[in-house]
């Protein structure tokens, strides 16, 4: 085993004490105790069922160089989602283009243009759901953001895939005009990309309303609200380390109009978002553990397979010329 990697796990294992051991968390472990083994067990699976899904997401839209490796997809995914879990503001993105040009060759371009969309279909999932969800809100307000949020999200890819003259213009507007077009490509090869977006989004707050409804406890509705409360403020570009501060404000804010004290709300979403750092950091940490095959391995496999299809034609020809 790679000792880089040892030595990575046993400093977030380390990193991850300390931070249990600080003042600020004491009381966690009553919070913990409302949850029994049946609810934290569908609340894991729903995690792993998330990344599944997302891994299916970049799977689709990468198809023709991503080939059969499902897993090398799932494992992009795992450790791209731990990373942005703990690297502070949003610098875990990153880890995303990097692993896709690594794994598969695709271009920085393209791939943060495909970060990029995967984030707006994030978004606008996440608010429309929101919208939908949101307490004390008119049923006509409701509508009018979902439609906005539906006729935003039709319209973007189109405009993006719309001719243009920019790459005529000056050296700012060239270099927008590449955006623009690898953004285009983007949209264009995910054939399901809407599908896995809003599954994903479904099964994930699924588990965490229901862990969260577990911690306060309360209804199912209640801890659906602070859990979009949470991932919108988890959105935010700017971030703090492993997000902590945001999530969690913006969870109790959510739980506000049902009552629950904004205390209550900020201990209960700290034990929330402990519980999604450490199964992101479990999954990627055990992806880490299974390096994928390079960019160039899988070069020399496809030449010496072009190449033992060549000799095999060769060597028909010479028998169909013999005869």
């Amino acid at each position: 085993m790679n000792f880089k990697r040892l030595l990575a796990l046993a400093v977030s294992a380390g990193l991850l004490a300390w931070l249990m051991a600080d003042g600020r968390w004491r009381g966690l472990g009553d919070v913990f105790a409302r949850l029994d083994a049946l609810t934290l067990g569908l609340s894991a699976a729903g995690f792993a069922l998330s990344y599944g899904l997302r891994a299916l997401r970049v799977f689709d839209e990468f198809r023709a160089q991503a080939g059969r490796r499902f897993g090398t997809c799932l494992r992009i995914v795992l450790i791209h989602n731990a990373m942005i879990n703990v690297v502070p503001f949003r610098g875990g993105e990153a880890a995303f283009p990097l692993l896709l040009r690594q794994n598969f060759g695709i271009p920085l371009p393209r791939a943060i243009a495909s970060l990029f969309w995967f984030r707006l279909q994030d978004a606008f999932v996440v608010m429309a759901l929101a919208a939908i969800v949101w307490p004390g809100v008119h049923p006509g307000l409701k509508a009018i953001a979902v439609i906005g949020v539906i006729v935003t999200a039709w319209w973007l890819p189109r405009w993006a895939r719309a001719p243009h003259d920019w790459a005529d213009g000056k050296a700012f507007t060239a270099k927008l005009a590449k955006v623009r077009d690898a953004f285009a490509e983007s949209t264009r090869h995910a054939r399901y990309g809407w599908v896995w977006t809003i599954a994903n989004w479904t099964v994930k707050l699924a588990a965490q309303a229901c862990l969260l409804a577990a911690l306060i406890p309360a209804a199912l509705a209640v801890g659906a609200a602070g859990a979009l409360g949470a991932e919108l403020a988890a959105i935010l570009p700017i971030q703090g380390v492993a997000g902590f501060g945001t999530y969690e404000a913006g969870a109790a804010a959510a739980l506000l109009p049902s009552g629950i004290p904004l205390a209550v709300g900020l201990q209960v979403a700290l034990a929330l978002h402990l519980f999604v750092i450490a199964c992101s950091v479990t999954s990627g940490a055990i992806a880490w553990l299974f390096p994928a095959a390079r960019v160039q391995e899988t070069t020399d496999h496809a030449s010496s397979d072009i190449q033992s299809a060549s000799s095999a034609v060769d060597g028909a020809q010479t028998r169909s010329t013999a005869e």
